[in-house]
């Protein structure tokens, strides 16, 4: 019995522990210290995402970004300073064709000008990808604010750790096992990319080179390389931008996941999906299910992606400039 009541007195220890890691994590964070800040974000993200609505798909993938790499901190807006000598997330690959800095900063000055120094730009890309896929008539999930910012930022890290477009089945596991998200997270935010526009640069190798003796790719849809040859990658150093979603990608829908079922998802991380059973399995019940479903299970998986190690409390800094460390 005491080892009993011991080990539920360790339990109960450490559920308190991981409760406080989140404490300061909560909904409403700014009530008080800036009652206005989350409906300034909106209200900036509702007047012009309607103009330019491949900014939310922009916006989520810098928030994605940002979260992979020392969590969800704003470390990808910091920009490399003489003083450092760093090279900064920013410039690493697979952020030099992130879009939506400008953005960030405009919505950063108007919440500087509303409450200096209060709000973090970790929070203002959280709520600001959020607001804007729902600008576009997408899903809706729930941001609790209170981050923080941090004040360190490696393109090396970037490298490492952002889930590049040519991963494979393993490499996908293990780079979202690392920031606690699992097989259902990464199918369910794969499916961000039903609004998103990649650069052909990104995919050409499965077209033109892909075991390097100038092969196709035998997992993408050869009607589809040839039209993507054809029609938008004439080369292999092509830069034209192409819809991840044909058709579609205007539109949180489900026929992202329709499109990799038939093997016609642009890059070697959406073909990867398939092979395993799982996460095969995870897409053909998202097709089969509702658009409901598919909104409800990318909003969990989205509430568990903007809690990655958030700094909160003392940490970090609240940043009065989204690109550079306060002096």
């Amino acid at each position: 019995m005491s080892g009993l009541r011991h080990s539920g007195i360790l339990l109960l220890v450490l559920a308190v522990v991981l409760g406080s890691a989140h404490a300061d994590l909560e909904m409403n964070f700014y009530a008080k210290s800036c009652p206005k800040a989350e409906k300034i974000v909106q209200d900036y993200v509702n007047k012009h995402i309607p103009n330019a609505p491949s900014l939310a798909a922009a916006l989520i993938r810098m928030h994605f970004h940002d979260c992979f790499v020392r969590g969800c901190d704003a470390s990808v807006l910091l920009n490399f300073t003489s003083s450092t000598g760093n090279q900064t997330e920013k410039v690493a690959v697979p952020n030099q064709t992130v879009r939506g800095f400008d953005f960030i900063d405009r919505v950063k000055s108007l919440l500087e000008s509303e409450c200096p120094g209060v709000v973090s730009c970790a929070d203002i890309i959280s709520l600001t990808a959020r607001d804007a896929v729902v600008a576009t008539g997408g899903p809706f999930w729930k941001v609790p604010t209170g981050r923080r910012d941090g004040v360190i930022s490696n393109a090396s890290e970037a490298m490492a750790q952002v889930p590049p477009p040519f991963s494979n089945f393993t490499t996908l596991q293990t780079l979202f096992a690392n920031k606690g998200l699992n097989l259902k997270d990464l199918v369910v935010l794969s499916g961000a990319h039903t609004i998103g526009i990649s650069h052909c640069s990104s995919f050409t190798n499965r077209l033109y080179n892909f075991t390097g003796v100038g092969d196709q790719d035998p997992s993408l849809d050869s009607e589809y390389a040839t039209n993507l040859k054809a029609n938008k990658c004439k080369s292999v150093n092509s830069t034209t931008k192409v819809e991840m979603d044909p058709g579609s990608f205007r539109t949180f829908d489900l026929s992202y996941y329709r499109l990799v079922l038939k093997r016609r998802g642009l890059f070697e991380s959406d073909a990867a999906l398939l092979t395993s059973s799982t996460t095969r399995s995870f897409i053909t019940k998202l097709v089969e299910g509702s658009l409901g479903n598919f909104y409800k299970e990318f909003s969990k998986s989205m509430e568990k992606m903007n809690s990655i190690d958030v700094k909160t409390g003392s940490s970090g800094e609240i940043r009065k400039q989204c690109a550079l460390v306060n002096s």
